[in-house]
């Protein structure tokens, strides 16, 4: 499926201005937004999920045009099809983990009840990401990496036709970040769905990225085909990872 993304964004506050210009497109299965702190990563990723509107532009996945300025189209975000895992995953505290995977099937967000067929769904896709077990808890008893599946699960329980992952991995110690790539792999290969993911983490790059599009400055400076590259030259995989060491960390 592919994703093609060319919008501009301007934003003004305190007498500071901002000015989005990003434009890419991918038929990969993941796409990796790399760049310093401030460069228009997030910007895009809310662009795309609905949640912030580009002054112009236009922004498809697959056959569907999510967002188009010239012909007046803005689909609202809960139409979108979208799933999305936010930095710091953005559960409710107030619900249980089975009650925070079981929000992504309600129809209304008073809704309380749900159908037997999603209630089974709901413990099923908590099978599948190993939480049933933490089915009553709350997110403040559980860890870091936990939080995550729930998050995951959450998102995905719709049968989205895009994920976005905003530094999954940011808030995770080390050790616990290179197990939970390996379950992102095997998820998105059993889910089949197609995953644009912000980063900061060079590994995370090595372990994912098949394009990998380059923001400086609120602009987008490179799109590399970097699963191409990771087949067909190590060396040139090093040098792309290596002129990336290079980028600032972040763009005041």
């Amino acid at each position: 499926m592919e994703i093609r993304v060319s919008i501009r964004k301007k934003l003004v506050s305190r007498g500071r201005s901002f000015t989005l210009e990003s434009s890419f497109s991918s038929e990969e299965k993941f796409v990796i937004l790399f760049g310093p702190s401030g460069s228009g990563k997030t910007l895009t990723v809310k662009a795309i999920a609905g949640l912030e509107k580009p002054d112009s532009g236009r922004i498809a996945v697959g056959n569907r045009v999510l967002f188009d300025s010239e012909n007046n189209i803005s689909i609202p975000a809960r139409h979108r099809d979208i799933g999305y895992v936010f930095q710091d995953y953005a559960l409710f505290p107030h619900l249980t983990v089975a009650e925070n995977v079981a929000f992504g099937l309600r129809k209304k967000w008073w809704q309380c009840h749900l159908s037997k067929k999603d209630r089974i769904l709901v413990q099923e896709f908590m099978d599948v990401f190993e939480i049933r077990y933490l089915a009553h808890s709350f997110p403040r008893d559980i860890s870091g990496g936990q939080r995550q599946r729930v998050a995951l699960a959450r998102a995905l329980i719709r049968n989205p036709k895009l994920l976005l992952l905003d530094e999954p991995f940011s808030a995770l110690d080390p050790l616990l970040r290179g197990k939970l790539r390996s379950g992102l792999l095997e998820i998105q290969s059993r889910f089949c769905v197609p995953v644009v993911m912000i980063t900061h983490d060079p590994d995370d790059i090595s372990a994912f990225a098949e394009t990998l599009v380059v923001y400086e400055a609120g602009q987008v400076r490179h799109v590399w085909p970097f699963f191409k590259q990771r087949e067909e030259n190590e060396k040139s995989l090093d040098a792309v990872l290596s002129k990336l060491e290079l980028l600032p960390h972040h763009i005041p």
